[in-house]
This record gives structure tokens, C-alpha cells and sequence, in this order.
């Protein structure tokens, strides 16, 4: 049972698995906070894990841990915010650190906004973004210039109200498709291909019909048409 690997408080829940079979030295978790608050921890250092766990990022009370990615040092990290604006950055603009710490500044979120997620920006892919009532597009990954961390980022969807904020991000290949799903579990299934490829600086068009009461939550890769 999920619920029994984890000595959790009632506030918290699980963010991320993974299998691992190594806790090697030149392996990474990155972190991402509401907040934008930005760590990465060697792996090694989390080898000796209790039955309570371990601490691997100190946060403040009004922050949350919103995604957790395995990388190898080489990666290129992308935060998106659900006021629609992405930053992408090499992950060593983030020193490794020890468990007991709070991390630096990925992204500067405003005090009005939050993170939304956190991608692997895989050279030649692209980024999938979708809003709360449905209105989406996908945007080659080399339109988001790497920059340093720490900086506001650049918009990957021009936001309007009729819109809703932005509620899902998914790196993809054209050859795989998503599942969408909403709040009231409403689940659409559409290849990547189908869906129109536009500019950051675009308002996107709709992708799933979404009623007034509903709203997009999620999207995962259904499948691949690879052989």
C-alpha cells in the first residue's frame, strides 16, 4: 500500500516515484517549489533512507514541493507558472547541495503567481500547454531560450480570462499521444500530431471542450506510435 512507505503527516502527500538501482554520484534529484525555490541533491546522498525517510529540502510554511525530477547533470530545466510565463536553464546554474537546505531561486515568481511544473528540456521536442477550460498548443522546445536562473522567464501562452490560468505542461513528441483529463473526470485521448503547432506568444486554440463548471487538471502520455 502507497500509504505505508511513508510515515506521511496528514497535510502531505507523494509528489514523485522512482525506480532506482543505483544511488550513484553523478545522479541528481532537481526540486521545484511553488514558490519557485529551485534544489538539486546528489543521489548518493539519499541511499540511507529510514522508515520516517530523509529531509531532502527544507521549505517555508507557505511553500510547497511541486515536482521532483531525476537528472544526470547535463540536463536543461523548464518551469512553468500557471500565470503562463516558462524559464528554461542548464541544471548546473543549481549547485548540489546537502539534504538539510533550502535551495536557491529557480524562477522569480511574483507573489501573485506559482509554479505550475517542472519538464526536461530535451533538444527537439516540443512543449504542450493547455488551460483550465481547454485551450492548448504545442511550441517546439528551441523557442525557449536558455537563460540563467532566477530571471521571470518568457511567456508560453498569452493569457486571457475566458481562458482560464494554465493547467497542464508535457514535453512530447509528435509521434506519441496525451491523455487530458478535468477536474470532474472528463478524459479526452488525442495524438500529439493533431494538435496545432503555434508560438509562445499565442493564445492557443481548443483542445477539449470543457464544461462551465470543469476544469483541465492533468495530462500524461498515453502512448507512442513507435514500432
Amino acid at each position: 500500500n502507497i500509504v505505508n512507505l511513508l510515515e506521511l503527516e496528514s497535510e502531505e502527500k507523494i509528489t514523485a516515484m522512482f525506480a532506482i538501482k543505483e544511488f550513484a554520484d553523478d545522479k541528481f534529484l532537481f526540486f521545484v517549489t511553488r514558490q519557485g525555490v529551485a534544489k538539486r541533491v546528489v543521489l548518493s546522498d539519499l541511499q540511507n533512507i529510514r522508515r520516517a525517510g530523509l529531509r531532502a529540502l527544507n521549505l517555508n510554511e507557505d511553500d510547497a514541493l511541486v515536482d521532483v525530477r531525476l537528472t544526470d547533470g547535463e540536463q536543461n530545466i523548464l518551469i512553468a507558472t500557471h500565470e503562463g510565463r516558462a524559464i528554461c536553464f542548464d541544471e548546473n546554474e543549481v549547485r548540489a547541495m546537502g539534504r538539510d537546505t533550502m535551495g536557491v531561486r529557480g524562477m522569480n515568481v511574483p507573489p501573485i503567481a506559482r509554479v505550475l511544473g517542472m519538464e526536461i528540456a530535451k533538444p527537439d521536442t516540443e512543449l504542450f500547454v493547455i488551460t483550465e477550460k481547454g485551450y492548448g498548443k504545442r511550441t517546439p522546445i528551441s523557442e525557449y531560450p536558455e537563460h540563467h536562473r532566477g530571471g521571470q522567464g518568457v511567456f508560453t501562452i498569452t493569457m486571457t480570462e475566458k481562458k482560464g490560468l494554465l493547467a497542464a505542461m508535457k514535453i512530447v513528441a509528435p509521434d506519441e499521444e496525451i491523455m487530458i483529463m478535468s477536474e470532474e473526470g472528463v478524459r479526452v485521448r488525442t495524438p500529439v500530431s493533431g494538435i496545432s503547432e503555434l508560438g509562445r506568444s499565442t493564445q492557443g486554440v481548443r483542445v477539449m471542450n470543457v464544461a462551465d463548471n470543469d476544469r483541465v487538471t492533468a495530462v500524461a502520455i498515453a502512448s507512442s506510435g513507435k514500432k
